[in-house]
């Protein structure tokens, strides 16, 4: 006679909850089969009876004990087949433990990280994959904190004007670039910085002889300020008419005719008469833009999106949806982005948040909302207390009216969203400072990590009131190899060393310092940060600028890493190699911390995989 036993609902339950997570776990690393996939369906068709007793009889049940260890078996050899990464001087940027010379990754995670021989060996298996760093320094993968990645991706496919020193670079560059496109075609591109050739501003009459048939749109390098030809301004209809919209301008002759450069929100007279770009096109950028980023070891982005005065604000939200949804759900993302949007939509962002969480997936975060209180100091637009050296009347231009930004700060905030403000000048970033203060205090007390973007340019006082206020500062430190000579001519000796660039006595004020590259504005490239953070020496220049502003190699670091991702709530998954993170690290190299200087991205991985090498290029 066959003996049963009679075993609860509760025991199957146990059983089923055991088993099912090893399952899922395999599924993971596609090792799940066919036969799992039955036992998980026994389970849970078991499971979903009605009656709490159930006959089974004492095979059943040592058979579901011996799948359960099976299966255990199969997921440690499965783990066992990850990575152990050895031999190195890996710079954790993790206070507890900063350095490690080995660490073990299972599953795209970190598993454990300390010395080889001590804490890390036994984790290694027959089949455990090894990498043997030879001595090279490893750091966390790098986190751009400030980034624009479809536009930057769109840019590396149109005229590139960075870095030319002379008016007929320029024109031959526009030149070279039309003796491929069809007549009535926008020609678009930019980068241009009109200081690198002495400082005069390019005018519609440099490229009206040569391109007569083609609208043509090039944005200085800062983003604030762009050059149309004349036919771009008639498509436009723009004319000695033309009223500045508020929060930009019409630059125009002594006679009142438009030059062609638009400054801030008077772009948008052009940007609405340019084609969008297709899904296809943008997608396109967003691999493009991937790809390169991890070439320079960055893995992890703050985008900013296609956001800037006179933009859409559907941009963003398109990109989004067309573009990143796409790319997360066919599985082509290569690196994680954390997204933030214009300001004025946080209602959708507070939507969204609530249906679906931050955490999209490993690979997109929903950050939080955008927006600009000033325009940029290439473009004489960034708002200063006291005038332009150069242009004695001009004070810049606030781009935002104050109550409108401060009512929708209020409201983004109280939705529990948080907030970046774009402020360059030392009376924008006062005003936004005021801003977040009266926020802070008719809201109530939160971890809300306001950020302002870039903080440039301060008044005497106002670095010790990031820490005060538990701002975050999410600066750019290249931007000052391209500000060096020109903030001494717009703002004059005395306030240019005074008040540029703050990086030590932010952090000396306990404020929180994110680093990024504002990119395509300035190159997407964390070691070239952060040696310029440490250096502060600009091209041609022999000593630093500001020396008492550079910081030290661990503070820079930081930023790239574990400061960049508390400054946009993503510490919990990465910004650090800590147990239990995303295994996304960096091999440089160099094999000694003494040799930063000389350092360059030799390998970079995503989840434990290499997605970059150096030796394949």
């Amino acid at each position: 006679m066959r003996r049963r036993l009679f075993v609860s609902a509760t025991a199957v339950v146990l059983l089923a909850v055991a088993s099912a997570p090893l399952l899922l776990l395999l599924n993971n690393n596609n090792k799940f089969h066919s036969s799992s996939a039955s036992y998980l369906s026994f389970l849970l068709t078991v499971t979903r009876r009605k009656y709490t007793k159930h006959m089974i009889s004492p095979h059943v049940i040592c058979c579901l004990l011996i799948n359960c260890w099976i299966l255990a078996e199969r997921w440690f050899q499965v783990a066992a087949e990850d990575l152990l990464v050895m031999n190195g001087s890996i710079y954790t940027s993790d206070a507890a433990l900063p350095f490690a010379d080995s660490m073990a990754i299972r599953d795209g995670r970190i598993l454990h990280l300390g010395n080889y021989s001590t804490s890390i060996k036994s984790f290694a298996g027959s089949k455990t994959r090894i990498l043997n760093l030879e001595g090279k320094a490893v750091v966390p993968g790098f986190i751009d904190s400030h980034v624009h990645l479809i536009f930057g991706g769109l840019q590396m496919a149109r005229v590139q004007l960075r870095g030319l020193s002379r008016k007929d670079q320029f024109v031959s560059k526009v030149k070279q670039a039309l003796s491929n496109m069809q007549h009535g075609s926008w020609l678009l591109g930019g980068g241009w910085n009109n200081d690198l050739w002495g400082g005069e501003l390019p005018v519609a009459s440099w490229i009206d002889d040569i391109t007569p048939h083609n609208p043509v749109w090039l944005t200085r390098m800062d983003g604030h300020m762009g050059l149309a030809n004349s036919l771009a301004l008639s498509i436009a209809g723009i004319s000695n008419n033309t009223v500045d919209p508020d929060g930009g301008s019409v630059m125009r002759s002594s006679t009142g005719e438009p030059t062609g450069l638009l400054i801030d929100s008077a772009m948008k007279l052009v940007l609405s008469c340019i084609p969008e770009v297709s899904v296809d096109e943008r997608r396109e950028a967003l691999l493009r833009a991937s790809e390169y980023a991890l070439t320079r070891g960055v893995t992890t982005v703050v985008d900013f999106g296609r956001y800037f005065p006179g933009a859409s604000p559907e941009l963003s939200w398109e990109d989004f949806s067309d573009v990143y949804r796409w790319a997360d759900l066919s599985g082509k993302m290569k690196i994680r982005v954390c997204l933030y949007f214009p300001i004025e939509t946080w209602t959708r962002l507070y939507e969204l948040i609530n249906q679906a969480g931050r955490k999209l997936s490993q690979w997109i975060y929903l950050g939080g909302m955008k927006s600009f209180a000033d325009g940029s100091l290439g473009s004489n637009s960034a708002l200063f207390h006291e005038p332009y050296v150069d242009e004695p009347h001009n004070h810049g231009l606030q781009v935002a009216d104050t109550e409108m930004l401060y009512n929708m700060t209020f409201s983004s905030d109280k939705a529990g969203l948080q907030v970046a403000i774009h402020a360059i000048g030392d009376r924008a970033n006062d005003l936004i400072l005021d801003l977040y203060k009266s926020v802070d205090s008719e809201n109530g007390m939160r971890d809300r990590r306001f950020r302002i973007e870039h903080a440039q340019h301060l008044a005497p006082t106002t670095a010790a009131r990031f820490g005060e206020q538990q701002v975050v500062a999410s600066v750019q430190p290249d931007h000052l190899l391209d500000d060096a000579d020109s903030a001494i001519k717009k703002l004059g000796i005395e306030r240019a060393h005074g008040g540029s660039y703050l990086f030590h006595s932010l952090l000396a004020g306990n404020a929180h310092l994110a680093l990024g590259s504002d990119w395509p504005v300035a190159d997407i490239n964390p070691v070239g940060s952060i040696k310029t953070a440490m250096k502060r020496v600009p091209n041609g220049w022999e000593n630093a600028w500001i020396s008492s502003e550079c910081i030290s190699l661990s503070d820079a670091l930081n930023g790239h890493t574990i400061s960049a991702a508390q400054a946009c709530f993503v510490d919990g998954d990465v910004g650090s190699l800590s147990r239990g993170k995303m295994a996304d690290f960096v091999v440089l190299s160099v094999d000694s911390w003494d040799k930063f200087s000389e350092a360059s991205v030799e390998a970079t991985y995503v989840g434990g995989l290499q997605a970059y090498s150096n030796r394949n290029t």
